[in-house]
């Protein structure tokens, strides 16, 4: 199908946060800290007060009401205390954007600054075991004697691999529109990715009943995480019309955005792994040392990908957590399985160049029966198919194992694999499905669509339920006052709202004019398996002799996501992921200034993320893939597979083509000439 959005979309028709008409509107613009640590001493909004067609300045002077246990990246003004530079400290509005700005910057904020500490190392004093890592796994598992396991071996990798601050950048900047009804009721037009979860953030937030919000993001212009969780701009909103009494926009600069809308936290990561003489693993060790803030504890679930993928009869995993005076790191796509499957996958390429196996064949020999931590079988598992196809539709069996061989000209050639996975999750969700006067069905959900189809999956899926037409199908998403559905996040929005679509759809083929669903019983009761979809990306690069710069030739992803709902969609989820990990490989990152704290990089001039110049030739397969205990449809979650292997695959192929492992992303042709000196 194509997109049920797309004219409007490519005309100019849909309607984002910032673009709905709503008289009357005022402009907020926020203040943000000059320091990384200490205490705000006194903020003077005479200045600004002063300026014409200034409204109000919010700030810890006269802090507005919030509830007690309130997120503390969204308590506004409620204490004087700096967590870190950029966090928000103060707020003007205006009656327009340019004014609102201007007042921010005659804002005087007078601060008794302390000493800070914004870096992560694997010897931080501070570093301790959290109880849960992201969303609800245990911080630390243990199987086997891993010490014997590695003395035991024929082979063996003892290697550290570093991953850099990485922010997401989608394309609409986070905004909100904010106003109080004669009722009080509260309306935000949010960029969201979950429009109730949204809601019910923003309620508790301000203490209020989850009915006396509103919560609307129709279109979303990507998120990638960073919009799966309420961010200030919206309790921004909702303060600054209470205190002016008129509604208030406010549009976060690309700037701003790098400080309070999360980032991926950077990763100091140490595999241990021993093989027999076969290539059977003896033992593997995971470690992940991660940053969270002062604010709030973020545990990025990073070494958890290294319990699902490989037999072993010993195996480790751990994570250690140390508090920095740095803003709240979150989600960014596929995290956990994303940073930790780079260095998994980079470790078993190195296993295998250790003991002169094939990378491919050393992932089959080591395929498990059951899930290696839990022992749960799983509901369906199809890696070795993904490596076997992509390894044909790639050519591997013409690669010469041999490391920095191949050259034309000043450009050295190489290949490499990875495997890639991430969880099939689905969360309750509720639908309704009703008849129309013209005889079309109406399907409401509680659901998003940031630029991932959301809308004509979903119709596909009523449809087929309904056997019906597509075209009869119209679906209503993106309001809270739909009925309630999970975020737009963790690869497991089609699979929740798909699930109660069809159960609606059902009770209205049963009822013949409307149906209702509520998933929770049935989510609740499935059977405790392991559901995970897998994949395997296959990477070609050109490696310059004299530059050191690094392009990708070719990249290939063969994946087993369960029933694909619509090909065209999924083709562009997977294309979509793996250029985001063509730049997690070889430009992105966000530099941390040790001296002044914040982030060195703030911009798309300055965070490089790869153009389709960069992406030359991209394919995307997957294997038909029956798998019955997933939910009505049998579909896995597609949006982050994409991403998970690729940088481990690209590189794993720089140093097929050089001879030189680089162990710290990204890949920079200042790293490729220092590792080939």
């Amino acid at each position: 199908m194509n997109r049920i959005e797309g004219r409007v979309k490519v005309t100019g028709l849909a309607t984002y946060a910032a673009e709905y008409p709503v008289e009357g509107v005022t402009y907020a613009c926020a203040v943000q800290s000059r320091i990384a640590r200490g205490r705000v001493k006194r903020v003077d909004a005479g200045p600004a007060l002063e300026l014409p067609g200034v409204l109000a300045v919010l700030s810890c002077e006269d802090p507005p009401p919030l509830a007690e246990d309130a997120d503390p990246e969204l308590a506004l003004f409620q204490s004087r205390e700096v967590a870190y530079r950029g966090q928000i400290v103060a707020a003007v509005v205006a009656d327009t954007y340019e004014r609102a700005r201007a007042a921010a910057g005659a804002v005087r904020v007078d601060y008794d600054p302390g000493d800070h500490d914004v870096t992560l190392r694997m010897d931080h004093p501070g570093l301790y075991r959290p109880e849960v890592v992201n969303p609800g796994y245990p911080a630390d598992t243990e199987k086997g004697d891993v010490e014997a396991g590695l003395a035991a071996a024929a082979t063996t990798v003892d290697v550290v691999y570093e991953t850099p601050v990485l922010h997401n950048n989608p394309m609409e900047p986070h905004a909100a529109l904010a106003y109080w009804d004669a009722d009080g009721r509260l309306m935000v037009y949010d960029t969201a990715q979950g429009s109730s979860t949204s809601r019910n953030m923003i309620a508790r937030t301000l203490g209020l009943p989850r009915e006396q919000v509103r919560v609307v993001s129709r279109h979303v212009g990507g998120g990638f995480g960073s919009k799966g969780t309420t961010r200030p701009q919206a309790i921004l909103a909702a303060l600054a019309a209470r205190a002016v009494g008129r509604p208030v926009k406010i549009v976060l600069t690309r700037q701003q955005m790098f400080d309070v809308t999360g980032h991926r936290t950077p990763t100091i990561q140490r595999l241990r792994l021993g093989a027999d003489a076969g290539g059977r693993l003896t033992a593997l060790e995971h470690v992940a040392y991660v940053q969270t803030s002062t604010l709030v504890e973020f545990a990025e679930q990073t070494a958890v990908p290294a319990r699902v993928m490989y037999a072993t009869p010993a195996l480790r995993t751990a994570h250690r957590v140390v508090r920095l005076d740095v803003a709240t790191p979150s989600w960014m796509r596929a995290p956990g399985e994303c940073p930790g499957m780079y260095a998994l996958e980079s470790a078993m390429d190195e296993l295998a160049c250790a003991a002169g196996l094939d990378p491919v064949e050393l992932r089959i020999r080591n395929e498990p029966e059951t899930e290696p931590d839990s022992g749960l079988p799983f509901s369906s598992r199809h890696l070795v198919g993904c490596l076997r196809e992509g390894a044909r539709r790639f050519g591997w069996e013409h690669r010469d194992p041999r490391p920095g061989v191949r050259r034309e000209g000043e450009w050295l050639i190489g290949t490499g694999v990875a495997a890639s996975t991430y969880p099939a999750r689905r969360a309750p969700s509720k639908a309704l499905a009703k008849v129309l006067d013209d005889g079309d069905i109406l399907v409401q959900v509680g659901a998003a669509d940031i630029g991932t189809g959301a809308r004509t999956a979903l119709t596909r899926i009523a449809a087929t339920a309904l056997n019906v037409a597509p075209e009869r199908v119209h679906v209503e998403l993106g309001d809270s006052d739909l009925p309630d559905g999970p975020v737009a996040g963790g690869s497991m929005g089609t699979a929740s709202w798909g699930s109660a679509v069809v159960r609606a759809c059902e009770e209205l083929v049963k009822d013949g004019k409307e149906g209702r669903a509520d998933t929770t019983d049935e989510v609740r009761k499935e059977a405790e398996l392991a559901r995970h979809a897998f994949g395997a990306q296959f990477a070609e690069v050109r490696v310059s002799a004299v530059t050191g710069e690094v392009r990708v030739s070719r990249l290939l992803g063969v994946f087993a996501c369960g029933h694909i709902v619509d090909a065209k969609l999924a083709r562009s989820q997977f294309i979509g992921g793996m250029t985001m990990g063509i730049g997690m490989a070889l430009m992105e990152e966000t530099l941390t200034d040790e001296e002044f704290g914040g982030f060195l990089h703030r911009d798309l001039a300055q965070y490089h993320i790869p153009v389709c110049a960069d992406v030359r030739d991209v394919e995307a397969y997957w294997l038909d893939e029956q798998d019955d205990a997933l939910n009505p449809m049998g579909a896995k979650g597609i949006g982050e597979i994409g991403i998970v292997g690729t940088a481990a695959a690209i590189g794993n192929a720089v140093f097929h083509a050089t001879g030189h492992r680089v162990r710290d992303l990204p890949i920079t042709p200042a790293k490729v000439l220092r590792n080939t000196e």
